[in-house]
């Protein structure tokens, strides 16, 4: 009895991840081709526009690319995290009205 208990209880631990991680996927990670290649064609002017590292700068354009679409997703992820904290009030009416008290 306590092995269906315990395959039941690594069920449930395993779900919530996969749930996480479709979550995950649901936004556009990877970008467009026309993205990349406006990348790489700076990143061609930036090194003088010499030819012969077509590919290369084709793979750093991607990774740049990827990159940001990755940050942007976990900035957006925590931006909706973090709720404004309410700012504390004081209410200074009681300490003077004790204050009037003891002149």
């Amino acid at each position: 009895m306590a092995a269906k208990n315990k395959g039941k209880v690594d069920l449930e631990l395993h779900a919530i991840p996969l749930q996480h991680q479709a979550d995950e996927t649901s936004t556009p990670q990877i970008p467009g081709h026309e993205e990349i290649r406006r990348r790489a064609y700076e990143i061609y002017l930036e090194r003088g526009g010499l030819p012969g590292d077509e590919l290369d700068d084709w793979h750093r354009a991607e990774r740049e690319l990827q990159k940001l679409a990755l940050f942007t997703r976990d900035w957006n992820r925590v931006q909706q995290r973090v709720a404004p904290t309410p700012r504390a009030e004081i209410d200074i009416r009681p300490m003077q009205a004790k204050e009037r008290g003891n002149q």
